[in-house]
């Protein structure tokens, strides 16, 4: 007889400390692959950001998105590395704690709410700013944006309110849509052979060594934030261990071949000189132009609108991300613990979606009230110390790595505990100081406006560690059960569950004759001895 097929796995609940339920087992590698890939908004990076990289760094941009995609590879060796020995659902937070201790731990936390919720919320600003230009652009409609970015808050957090396995269908279509516009624009320019042919000059030393590969870099490291949350998701995937490894390569490097191809193959649209014109004289159109060239009007239409919804996609990805770090630290006693609470029919971190809504809420309105420009000064001032903040962490990150497994007896080879960490942490230093000396690209604001946003980092950082302090000094369980793994967590309460359990009388010893409360018959009256009950 053939051999029964086994079941497909069935998203199970995972109980939370709240007596919640998340859907483990819910989520494969493309699924988590869709959500980081989503969060970085590719369509959005492409067409809102590398004309920019190209007119600064000139035909040697596609290398500085190749050269940022391999160093974050190597980071992610020992990045994946740590996820298979570290369980918590803290991911960055729980990974440093356990290499540089519980106080860094802490200001790293607090430093990824911070960070995310930066990355997220900004954006409201760019969702106000490109649904304005589409509907100008296919219309001739002019749109303000504030009631645009209060209805896009809304509809994030319905989506995050729903299970993340709807989440991840939802962002497989978005993601679909907006590489796939893409990979039409792409399709046409090779089909024409360029403007004068095709050529690999973009990748020459001579076209790369340049001083703008500088500012490229800086572009390019941004174009990839949000990639290392493939960790966040470890309780809801499929067999983590392969899962988390898997999306994680599947995503860093599907970022840098593709943006590298994209920004290459739009270069060779206009050709190496035009091209540095066209950016200059239009950057925000040279993708549009480029598509209507070789694929049609009808194509330019449709990448705004699916800007639009690659904008929603990043946004919704974060979301998940931000409400998956609350739900950890309010687990661990650090937030309020009703942020911990999971729906019970969708599994999903429902309070602590609803927390971000009405804190995103409140900063749309702040600077819309203000009078503040949504691109300028929303988008570009709150995403800016996030994207820092998430660069910090992963710095911090790297250095944990070699740290922890020194101090754990394991199994992984020199290459992935000391050797590409290190490297990791050297260039992602470098990467964090081409980010910041170049942060005036990024905010286009004075000097005193880009000292702030840069300063928000360490100052984040340091009020953490004020705040693991205090938790160790009124707090003391709290801070000794923080970034724990669940099994270490419950080790202790199993123990004073072993010890209640009633024992086994000795051989030999005296039977109580008289029923107890414990014993509901004398212990003479049974022929054998009862087995003991195993602790649950």
């Amino acid at each position: 007889m053939p051999e029964t097929p086994e079941p497909a796995p069935r998203s199970t609940p995972t109980t939370t400390a709240a007596g919640s339920a998340l859907r483990s087992g819910a989520l494969g590698t493309a699924d988590i692959s869709f959500f980081v890939v989503s969060a970085a908004a590719p369509l959005t990076v492409m067409a809102g950001v590398a004309p920019v990289a190209i007119l600064l760094g000139g035909i040697g941009a596609p290398a500085g998105y190749l050269l940022a995609g391999l160093t974050l590879t190597v980071f992610a060796v020992g990045f994946t590395a740590m996820s298979r020995h570290v369980r918590s659902g803290g991911a960055f937070y729980a990974y440093i704690a356990r290499g540089l201790g519980k106080h860094v731990g802490i200001g790293a936390a607090l430093l990824a709410l911070v960070g995310y919720n930066g990355m997220e919320i900004g954006v409201y600003g760019l969702l106000g700013t490109t649904t304005a230009d589409t509907g100008h652009a296919l219309a001739g409609v002019d749109i303000p944006w504030p009631p645009v970015s209060l209805a896009g808050l809304l509809l994030i957090w319905y989506g995050g309110f729903r299970s993340i396995d709807f989440g991840a269908k939802l962002l497989g279509v978005l993601l679909v849509a907006e590489t796939g516009i893409l990979v039409l624009l792409a399709v046409g320019v090779l089909a024409e052979g360029g403007a004068h042919g095709l050529s690999a000059a973009s990748f020459a030393p001579g076209a790369v060594l340049v001083p703008g590969t500088a500012a490229v870099l800086a572009f390019a490291f941004a174009a990839f934030t949000g990639f290392e949350s493939t960790v966040i998701y470890r309780r809801e995937a499929r067999d983590p261990d392969r899962t988390i490894p898997r999306a994680t390569y599947i995503a860093v490097a599907f970022l840098g071949l593709f943006y590298a191809f994209v920004v290459w193959t739009v270069i060779q649209a206009f050709g190496a000189e035009e091209v540095l014109t066209a950016a200059a004289a239009d950057p925000g159109g040279l993708f549009f132009a480029a598509i209507t060239t070789y694929v049609g009007p009808w194509a330019a239409d449709l990448m705004h609108v699916f800007i639009v919804t690659s904008v929603i996609a990043s946004l919704l990805a974060f979301h998940n991300a931000i409400n998956r770090y609350v739900l950890a630290l309010s687990e661990e006693g650090v937030l309020p613990a009703a942020l911990g609470r999971v729906h019970p029919r969708h599994g999903s971190p429902y309070l602590a979606g609803a927390a971000q809504t009405v804190l995103g809420a409140v900063i749309v309105l702040v600077f819309a009230l203000a009078g503040a420009d949504p691109y300028q000064q929303l988008l570009l001032w709150v995403n800016t110390p996030g994207m820092i903040g998430l660069m910090a962490l992963m710095l911090l990150a790297a250095i944990a790595v070699p740290v922890y497994f020194r101090r754990h007896v394991h199994a992984e080879g020199p290459w992935r505990t000391l050797v590409a960490p290190v490297t990791a942490a050297a260039l992602l230093t470098v990467a964090i100081f081409l980010v910041v000396s170049k942060v005036g690209l990024f905010t286009a604001a004075s000097t005193t406006v880009n000292t702030v946003l840069v300063a928000v980092v360490p100052a984040v950082f340091l009020l953490g560690l004020g705040l693991a302090r205090r938790l160790k000094s009124r707090r003391p369980e709290v801070y000794a059960r923080f970034a724990e793994d669940p099994t270490e967590a419950a080790a202790e309460p199993r123990a004073e569950a072993e010890a209640e359990v009633p024992r086994t009388p000795l051989e030999g010893a005296e039977p109580c004759p008289l029923p107890t409360p414990s014993s509901p018959e004398p212990e003479s009256a049974r022929s054998t001895p009862p087995a003991r009950k195993p602790v649950r």
